[in-house]
C-alpha cells in the first residue's frame, strides 16, 4: 500500500500544482472554456490521448476482451477511432476557422434563437452526467483496491478531487496536464499488456490455448453482428463534443489536422491492449471474475507495487483526464448556448467566468449524484451514444453541406429523432433502433427542410464552404 499511496498523493499534487498556476494564469472566460482558441501542436495529441483512454479503455475494454474477446475491439473501438478521424480529416479546417466553442454553438450561430437547445441539453446532461459518473466510480474502485478505501467513500473523495482541479484550471489545465498524463498512460497500458504475455507463457501458449473465437476480429457472430454494433457507436463520434472542442482549441486550422490525426492513430493503435489482456486474462483468471474489477485485479495480481502503483496512476490519470473533459463539456454548453446565447447575451466577463465555474459544480454534483444512485451506468452511457447520434449527426452533416436546410427542419428532426430513439422499446418494430433513428432524423430533415422557408435570423450558409460570421478572416494562416 505504501507504494501506491506515495504515487498517488505524488500524482495529485502535481495535478493540484498545475490547477492552482492556471488558476492565477486564466483571466477570461475564452481561456478558461476553449484556451482563447491557442493550444499547440502537442498539447493537443496529448489531451486526444488522454481524454479517449478513459474509464472506458482501461476498465470497460479490458473486461470485454475477456468477454466476448477481439471482436470487441471491431465494434467499438475502430468505429469511434475511423469516424473521430474522419471528422478531423473532413471538417477540423471548416470548424475551426468558425472559431466557436461548442457543437450546440454551432446551431445557434447558423440557424439563431433556441435552435442550440436540444444538442446543448443533449451533450451537457445526456452525455456529460452519466460519463462523468462513470470516471467517479472507476476511481473509487483504484482507491479501493490500492488503499483500502470503501467505494461509497471513493467516490466522494472523487468527486472532491475532480471538480476541485477542473474549477481551478478549465481548459487549459487539463489540456497541458493532459499532454504529460498521456505518456503515463501509454506507459502503465503497454507495461500491463507485456507483462500479461509473459505470466501467459507467450503468444504460441496463448493461441494454443484460446478458442477460436475470442481471436476472431469477427467473433462468434459474424460480420453483421460487428458492423451493426459499429454503427450504433462510431457515428456518435462525429459529433463527440471533446473531440470538437479539441478542434476549437487548436491555434490553426493546420493544428487542429495534424494533430487531431496523430492523436487519434496513436490512441488507437493504444486500444487493441485493453482488448488484448482481457483475452490473455482468460488463461490465468477466474471466469467468474466481475469484468468491471478485472484491469485492477490483474495489476494488482501481476505485477510488484511499485510498478503496479504506475499503471494505476495510468489508470487514475486517464480516469481524471476524462472526468474534466467531460465537466468542461457540459459547462460549455451551459454556459455559452443556455446562459449566454438565451438568458444573458451581453454578460461581461465576470460574469461568464463565475457562470462557467459554477456549472463546472453543477454538472460535477449530477455526476456525483448519477454514480451513487445509477446501477447500469454502461448501459445509460450507450443510450447516450445512440440518442446524441441519431439526433444530431445528419442535422449537423446538412448544415455544413446542404444550404437549404431550414431552422424549423432541423428543429423538427432533432426532435422527431429524440422521440423515436428513446420510443424505440415500446415501438415493436424489427428494424434495429440506431437504424430507425437515423431514418426518422435525415427523412423529417429533407421533407420538412423542403416545405418550409428560411427563418430571418438565419446565416443561409453550408458551413464547409461559407463562413459563418464568427469566423476568423481567411488570412489566420
Amino acid at each position: 500500500m505504501t507504494w501506491y499511496l506515495s504515487y498517488i498523493v505524488i500524482y495529485f499534487i502535481l495535478m493540484f500544482s498545475m490547477g492552482f498556476y492556471y488558476f492565477f494564469k486564466i483571466k477570461t472566460y475564452d481561456e478558461y472554456l476553449i484556451g482563447s482558441w491557442n493550444t499547440a501542436f502537442w498539447p493537443i495529441v496529448g489531451t486526444i490521448i488522454s481524454t479517449w483512454c478513459g474509464a472506458a479503455v482501461f476498465i470497460g475494454w479490458v473486461g470485454m476482451g475477456f468477454t466476448v474477446g477481439l471482436s470487441g475491439f471491431f465494434k467499438f473501438a475502430l468505429p469511434g477511432i475511423l469516424f473521430c478521424l474522419l471528422l478531423i480529416i473532413a471538417f477540423a479546417g471548416p470548424l475551426r476557422r468558425q472559431r466557436l466553442y461548442t457543437l450546440a454553438d454551432l446551431f445557434g450561430e447558423r440557424f439563431g434563437g433556441k435552435s442550440g437547445i436540444i444538442p446543448s441539453v443533449l451533450s451537457a446532461f445526456i452525455y456529460s452526467v452519466p460519463t462523468l459518473a462513470l470516471q467517479m466510480v472507476g476511481m473509487s474502485t483504484i482507491f479501493n483496491i490500492t488503499l483500502g478505501i470503501d467505494t461509497s467513500v471513493g467516490v466522494a473523495l472523487s468527486f472532491a478531487l475532480i471538480l476541485g482541479f477542473t474549477i481551478l484550471g478549465g481548459l487549459p489545465a487539463t489540456i497541458i496536464t493532459d499532454a504529460l498524463q498521456s505518456i503515463i498512460v501509454i506507459i502503465g497500458i503497454v507495461i500491463l499488456c507485456i507483462t500479461s504475455v509473459v505470466y501467459a507463457g507467450g503468444f504460441d501458449m496463448i493461441l494454443a490455448n484460446t478458442p477460436i473465437e475470442y481471436i476472431s476480429p469477427l467473433g462468434p457472430e459474424g460480420l453483421g453482428e460487428v458492423l451493426l454494433y459499429a454503427l450504433s457507436v462510431g457515428p456518435f463520434y462525429l459529433v463527440w463534443q471533446s473531440t470538437w472542442q479539441r478542434i476549437f482549441a487548436s491555434k490553426s486550422e493546420r493544428v487542429a489536422k495534424r494533430a487531431g490525426v496523430t492523436g487519434f492513430v496513436i490512441a488507437g493503435a493504444i486500444s487493441i491492449l485493453p482488448f488484448s489482456i482481457g483475452v490473455i486474462a482468460r488463461q490465468y483468471v477466474p471466469s467468474d471474475t466481475d469484468p468491471d474489477l478485472l484491469f485492477s485485479y490483474v495489476t494488482a495480481e501481476l505485477l510488484h507495487p511499485a510498478i503496479g502503483g504506475i499503471v494505476f496512476v495510468g489508470l487514475l490519470a486517464a480516469l481524471m483526464t476524462g472526468a474534466t473533459s467531460f465537466i468542461l463539456q457540459g459547462s460549455s454548453n451551459l454556459t455559452r448556448d443556455l446562459y449566454q446565447r438565451l438568458m444573458k447575451p451581453h454578460a461581461n466577463n465576470k460574469q461568464l467566468m463565475t457562470t462557467s465555474r459554477l456549472t463546472v459544480a453543477i454538472i460535477s454534483v449530477l455526476g456525483l449524484v448519477v454514480s451513487y444512485f445509477v446501477t447500469d451506468i454502461a448501459s445509460a452511457y450507450q443510450w447516450a451514444l445512440r440518442l446524441s447520434a441519431t439526433v444530431l449527426v445528419f442535422p449537423f452533416l446538412a448544415v455544413m453541406f446542404w444550404k437549404k436546410v431550414t431552422k424549423a427542419g432541423v428543429l423538427w428532426s432533432m426532435t422527431l429523432a429524440l422521440i423515436a430513439t428513446l420510443g424505440w422499446p415500446f415501438f415493436n418494430i424489427g428494424i434495429n433502433h440506431t437504424i430507425f433513428g437515423f431514418l426518422v432524423s435525415v427523412s423529417s430533415l429533407l421533407v420538412i427542410s423542403l416545405l418550409t422557408q428560411h427563418g430571418n435570423t438565419e446565416q443561409v450558409r453550408a458551413v464547409y464552404w461559407e463562413d459563418l460570421d464568427s469566423a476568423d478572416p481567411p488570412s489566420e494562416e
